[in-house]
């Protein structure tokens, strides 16, 4: 039934679409490209970090998956009310297929990216590049952890899924993405304050990409224990998840009424 689901969400979303999935790497080549220019080379910040288009297309590619499990997975309730309403099948798995359908774009976009870095002649050869596992599965756990308890939120107050929206672009925002971390360090004098910052799962998750992939990240400051860091954020996002669970479980008996 879950692959059932994901087909069916990736066949309506290109459908009648002449260029079907190659769609879903628009949205990321062109914030590439605007970041790019207007952030690298009106603004200036390409000259402090090397290899620019690779460093922002390594925090888009980690953004991105998230962004799209969490505003899929708030909608994906509503999005199913007929079938909601008309047949019963757990309610998790529409949660789970908007997450599948993201985990397919992000596969896109990911060789996307490997490709640039071979034609960068910048080929993530090298050990960092395992950092890819703990950075995935932070933004696998915590953006299906907000799309479970968001979802159900949303079935009973339709304005979840705009706050949604503008709470990504904030978190965009607040993820080293397109600024590097050391940056932010060289900014904020008070430690715990750069703590909070950096501990920021998104956050971990961004600069792991940025690890794996942007092989010149090695020559600026980035955060220490990295992978401790990582280790943690997935520890309290397993239990977050769970929490999530309980309340969906909790809100989904009215569901169909309420739709």
């Amino acid at each position: 039934m879950l692959d059932l689901l994901v087909k069916r969400d990736l066949k309506s979303r290109y459908k009648d679409s002449a260029l079907g999935f190659l769609w879903s790497l628009a949205r990321p080549l062109v914030q590439l490209l605007i970041y790019f220019v207007v952030l690298g080379q009106f603004i200036g910040a390409a000259r402090g970090i090397p290899d620019f288009a690779i460093f922002i297309f390594s925090g888009l590619t980690a953004m991105g998956l998230f962004t799209e499990i969490a505003v899929g997975g708030t909608g994906s309730i509503l999005a199913n009310a007929g079938l909601v309403k008309k047949v019963y099948v757990p309610r998790e798995l529409f949660p789970l297929a908007s997450t599948g359908s993201a985990l397919f774009n992000f596969g896109v976009q990911l060789l996307v990216l490997l490709v640039a870095t071979v034609v960068a002649g910048k080929p993530p050869i090298h050990p960092q590049l395992a950092y890819i596992i703990p950075s995935l599965a932070l933004i696998i756990v915590y953006g299906l952890a907000f799309a479970l308890l968001l979802g159900a939120l949303n079935v009973y107050l339709r304005d979840v899924q705009y706050l949604v929206e503008v709470a990504t672009m904030l978190l965009f925002w607040a993820s080293p993405v397109v600024y590097a971390w050391s940056m932010v360090k060289g900014i904020i004098h008070h430690a715990w304050i750069l703590d909070i910052y950096t501990n920021n799962p998104l956050t971990l998750a961004v600069i792991g990409f940025q690890k794996a992939f942007w092989v010149a990240g090695d020559t600026l400051p980035q955060p220490d224990d990295l992978l401790l860091r990582q280790l943690v954020a997935l520890l309290i996002g397993l239990v977050l998840l769970v929490l999530s669970h309980r309340v969906f479980l909790r809100l989904q008996g009215n569901f169909a009424q309420e739709l």
